[in-house]
Order: structure tokens, then C-alpha cells, then sequence
């Protein structure tokens, strides 16, 4: 609050809140995984399913050209994901699910370094909308919709296309992780969200899958 007083703006006595020392270090923490997720820098700790593949994906011109904008998507999926993560990280004060936040997103590295690899590998860009992408799925913050994203990679693996096995073997086991992260969710506690808030998420996922499949 403040006040005019003569001419000059006056603020009350009560002081601004302080961050803490912890707060601050999450905020550095969240800082330092938004330039990575952006910069294309992140790493995985664990070697991607498509290195299991012993095909030579003899892709035609459109193949290649359409597993990389489904490619293209997966990835903005990734990109969402980290942001989401980190929101939660931040707000939630359970400490479970806390602890299933920073787990899930450490996996979600791992399929946002394959998903970047594998657009590479198919001579594809990532979507030039991904910091708007990122900024959007931050300010949402709240989410327990693993299940959307499930079933959004389950589409994708009848859409690619049937002996690009290396794509194929990067989604299942990104859909096996949202399994997994789901159920682990719901087990931390995590409640479901609200209907008409899932309706918009839906909505809001329709936009972004269609637009990311070619920018």
C-alpha cells in the first residue's frame, strides 16, 4: 500500500515478503532447466529406444517429411511437459508430489533429448513457436493429464509411418513413461482436474499439435 504525501508516493510500513534462500535456489534451478529445454542443450540419462532399432528407415521424401512434423509435435509434447513440471515443482507444498514432479521431469528429459535427436536424424527443425509453447504451459501449472498425453502418443504410433521403427520405438517407450507417470501421480495424491478445465486443455492441445506439425 502507499500513499500521496506531498507530491511523493509513501508505502506502508509492513515490509514486502522475502523470498528464502530455498525459494530462490528453485528459481535459479527452474531458470537454468528453461534455457536448456529451449536451447536444444538437454541431455538424457538414458540411451534412446531407437538405438535398438536395426532398420535403415528407408523413408521416402514424404515419410521423412511427415514423421518429422509428428516428430516435430512429440517434442513441443516434451517441451510443455518441462514447463508444466516445473510449475508444479514450485507451487505444489506436498512433498510427495513434489518428489513426483522432479522424478517425472528428469524422464521427461530423456524423452525431450530423443525426440530432439531423432528430428535431427530426419532432417527436421523443432517448432519455431516453442518458447510460446513453454511460456503457456508454465502459466497453466496445474495438470494431471499424463492420460491426454498417453493417448495423444497412442495416435502417433499409427500415424507414423510403418518402417520408420526408430520413431516408433521413441514413442512407445515415451507412452509407457506417461503410464507410469500417471499412475504414479495419482498415487502421490494428485487430484483430477475439473471437467470443464480439461475441455479447454483439450481444445488448447488440438491448437497446438496442429500448428507445431508444420512450424
Amino acid at each position: 500500500m502507499c500513499d500521496a504525501v506531498n507530491g511523493r508516493l509513501r508505502y506502508a510500513d509492513s515490509p514486502l515478503p522475502k523470498l528464502s534462500g530455498h525459494m530462490i535456489d528453485q528459481l535459479l534451478v527452474a531458470a537454468d532447466n528453461t534455457l536448456k529445454t529451449l536451447s536444444g542443450a538437454s541431455h538424457s540419462a538414458r540411451p534412446s529406444p531407437s538405438a535398438n532399432s536395426t532398420t535403415t528407415d528407408a523413408l521416402s521424401d514424404h515419410e521423412r517429411r511427415h514423421a518429422g512434423g509428428l516428430m516435430r509435435v512429440n517434442h513441443v509434447g516434451e517441451v510443455c511437459a518441462q514447463a508444466l513440471y516445473q510449475a508444479q515443482a514450485l507451487t505444489t507444498r506436498d512433498p510427495a508430489l513434489k518428489r513426483h514432479f522432479e522424478t517425472a521431469a528428469r524422464e521427461e528429459t530423456d524423452h525431450l533429448a530423443w525426440t530432439q535427436q531423432r528430428l535431427h536424424e530426419l532432417g527436421a527443425r523443432p517448432s519455431l513457436l516453442n518458447p510460446l509453447w513453454y511460456a503457456g504451459a508454465f502459466g497453466i501449472g496445474l495438470v494431471a493429464t499424463e492420460r491426454q498425453v498417453e493417448q495423444h502418443l497412442e495416435s502417433h504410433l499409427s500415424k507414423l509411418p510403418a518402417n520408420d521403427t526408430r520413431s516408433q520405438a521413441i514413442v512407445r517407450q515415451m507412452k509407457d513413461d506417461e503410464a507410469r507417470h500417471a499412475a504414479s501421480a495419482r498415487q502421490a495424491g494428485a487430484a483430477e482436474l475439473p471437467l470443464p478445465v480439461r475441455w479447454a486443455m483439450r481444445a488448447a492441445a488440438k491448437v497446438m499439435t496442429t500448428t507445431a506439425y508444420r512450424l
